[in-house]
This record gives C-alpha cells, structure tokens and sequence, in this order.
C-alpha cells in the first residue's frame, strides 16, 4: 500500500496528471476505505435524509453540516473518478455538489483532513465513499470477468510484465488503459488486489494483482466481450 500512495505521490506532485482543479479528492481510510474529500482535504459527507439531487439540510443542519459548493469551473472530477460527481441547485442559488445524486457536505466537528468524526453522526451521516472502480461481473461463457465502473470489460496483455506496461502507441489507441489519479478502489469480497503503475506519460494505470488493465476500442457496449482472444495475447481477466 505504501509502494502504491508514493507512486501516486510523484506522478502528482511532477504535474504529469495534468487537468482543471478537481473539486473532490479521494483519500484512503483502512477501515472506512476511499472515500471523498474537499479541495481542502476535508471529509465530505453524504445526508440519508436527502433525496436524490435534493438537499433536506438547510438552516441549524446546514450550519453543522456546511454544502460543498461548486466554484465558477463546476463540479471537476478527479481522472477516473468512478461514479458521477455534479451539482443541484440550493433554495439561495447556489450550485451543490453531488456524487452519484448525493449531496456533499463537511462536519463542523472535523478540525483537519483525515478527521471522520461525523461517521454516523445521529445514524443519518456517514463518510462519501467512492463507488468501485473496478467489479466483477458474471459472463454466460467466460465466468466471473472484470469490468470497469462504466460496465466495459478490462482486459489484460501477456506479452506486460508484473507491474509495467508495454503497450503504447497504436495499442493504446486500440487498448486505452484504465486510468485513475487516486487509489483503486474494489468492491468488497472481490478477490486479488488492485494497485497502480505509472506509466510513460506520467499517468497512473489500474492493476490487478499487477497487470495493467485495458478497455477494447470495438466493444460498443457494457457486457461486449469482443476483445477476448485477440491476436492470442489480450484476454479477459477472471478474478
């Protein structure tokens, strides 16, 4: 784990994951897993209140639980955020950012970046944890496959080695890798471990127990499985 936070930490701090000011981060909690904070690195909360793309947190709630807001640039994900982070309007016009329909907010209580103390803050407020990226989905033919946070199928290349990537160039344009600018996070039970490797460019690569993943350019839809077996040397990979 620390090997996988200090490749994340060059590849940023070199300027090589190069985008618009993300609004949220992702920090990684050993019993609460990744989760979302501000630009600020505070804990950002989610309201079991609130209706989708509604907040119910206005006046004395709203003072404790303070909205984060989007700036003039919107809500700007993090790369390979999975999920969808947006924004709903408050009763004073304001635009409050949302993750997959769910408001955030901070906790008064949280004095630094890495407090959670409004964990189940009156059994209605807990952490914003972010949604998988990678899932295991059950294929009629070929098994329990992985696939990405949008549904696509990862695929993996035999001719990599453990941890390092060698398609580039055209394969990349045919195999786009699996990219992120924060820890992989997996859904519990799913077995092997998902990690990163830092690629030419810079950018940071999903691995599963060390090999890259891949999306296929030809799969159309989430389920496609058309890049299984190609050239004999891309496949689907089975946890």
């Amino acid at each position: 784990m620390a090997a996988v936070l200090a490749v994340i930490a060059a590849a940023v701090t070199s300027g090589a994951i190069a985008q618009a000011e993300p609004i949220v981060q992702v920090r990684y909690d050993p019993h609460l897993g990744a989760y979302l904070t501000g630009p600020n690195g505070m804990t950002l909360y989610t309201f079991e209140r609130d209706e989708e793309n509604v907040s119910n947190c206005y006046g004395t709630c709203e003072q404790n639980w303070p909205p984060l807001l989007a700036g003039k640039e919107g809500a700007v994900a993090p790369l390979g955020l999975p999920g969808k982070l947006g924004t709903t309007q408050r009763r004073d016009g304001s635009r409050h950012v949302t993750y997959n329909g769910r408001p955030l907010y901070y906790w008064v209580g949280d004095s630094e970046p890495g407090q959670t103390s409004g964990q189940g803050v009156g059994g209605n407020w807990y952490v914003a944890n972010v949604a998988p990226t990678v899932l295991a989905r059950e294929h009629p033919d070929l098994g329990s496959i992985l696939v990405a946070a949008n549904g696509f199928t990862l695929y993996r290349f035999i001719r990599d080695t453990m941890g390092e990537s060698t398609c580039y160039g055209s394969c990349a344009q045919n195999w786009p890798p699996l990219l992120v600018s924060h820890l992989p996070s997996a859904p519990e039970g799913l077995p092997g471990e998902l990690g990163v490797t830092q690629r030419t460019n810079g950018t940071l690569q999903v691995t599963y127990e060390g090999m890259p993943l891949y999306f296929w350019a030809a799969d159309q839809a989430p389920g496609d499985t058309t890049g299984q077996g190609v050239g004999d040397v891309w496949f689907v990979v089975n946890p």
